[in-house]
């Protein structure tokens, strides 16, 4: 009876402790280097996409836990199961859909160019040629930037290096993800953004491909996070 009763009492404490703790966790990697979607603030990593997949955890009744890294570690680390999925403003290209799966996509942006505010001579990526341009590792203007023979990239690990150096007169011109350039130019003197634009791209988040279950967890979640009003609530509070 002794051992019976032992045994009842560990089978109960095991399932409290699943009801307390067992929601499970999803480990989620980004690079809090590109706000308005991933940014510190007082030490701490917010952010459009932050608040987003925070409210996905909720959806499917996970704990989220984020991980910051370099931008081009990410695809890296998924793949090698250092974290579950990866939330970074990442533009869902055809190069990493052959690394990974995508979530349907969350937002839209275009590459923009931004330049000092005397700067009168680049009116749109063709004029880039010839100068130096700062782009960040792994970024999609760093993709865009390398296929472009007479440009002179300068890559940088985080977007405000680069623009530190555009304010400092060392390089030409800067190439971004629209909202964020949005973001710089709105809170730095002395810059601007060029009238042209780049082609449209998606924003989605990166999961691995042995993982079908929690694409589709995520796929719901975000149509319903739309339907429910709190997507748009979150384009309010930060765009």
């Amino acid at each position: 009876m002794k051992k019976v009763s032992k045994i009842v009492m560990g089978v109960l404490i095991f399932i409290l402790s699943v009801s307390a703790f067992g929601k499970g966790k999803i480990y989620v990697g980004t690079n809090a280097e590109f706000p308005p979607f991933e940014y510190l603030q007082d030490g701490k990593i917010v952010g459009f996409d932050i608040d987003l997949i925070n409210a996905i955890g909720k959806e499917i009744n996970k704990d989220i836990v984020i991980k910051d890294m370099a931008f081009d570690g990410l695809i890296p680390a998924l793949q090698m199961n250092k974290v579950d999925i990866v939330i970074a403003g990442m533009t869902a290209s055809e190069d990493r859909k052959a690394a990974v799966n995508f979530s349907s996509p969350y937002y839209e942006a275009n590459q923009v160019i931004i330049l000092n505010e005397n700067n009168k001579d680049i009116k749109g990526f063709k004029d880039l040629n010839g100068k130096i341009v700062g782009v960040v590792l792994g970024f999609t203007g760093d993709l865009v930037i390398s296929e472009m023979k007479d440009v002179n990239s300068k890559k940088y690990n985080a977007s405000y290096g680069a623009i530190m150096e555009l304010q400092n007169n060392k390089i030409d011109a800067v190439v971004l993800d629209s909202q964020t350039a949005i973001n710089y130019v709105k809170h730095n003197k002395g810059i601007k953004l060029c009238d042209s634009k780049g082609d449209l791209e998606e924003y989605a988040i990166a999961i691995s491909k042995n993982n079908p279950k929690l694409l589709s967890e995520i796929n719901k979640a975000i149509e319903e996070l739309k339907k429910n009003g709190t997507y748009d609530k979150l384009i309010e509070k930060y765009m």
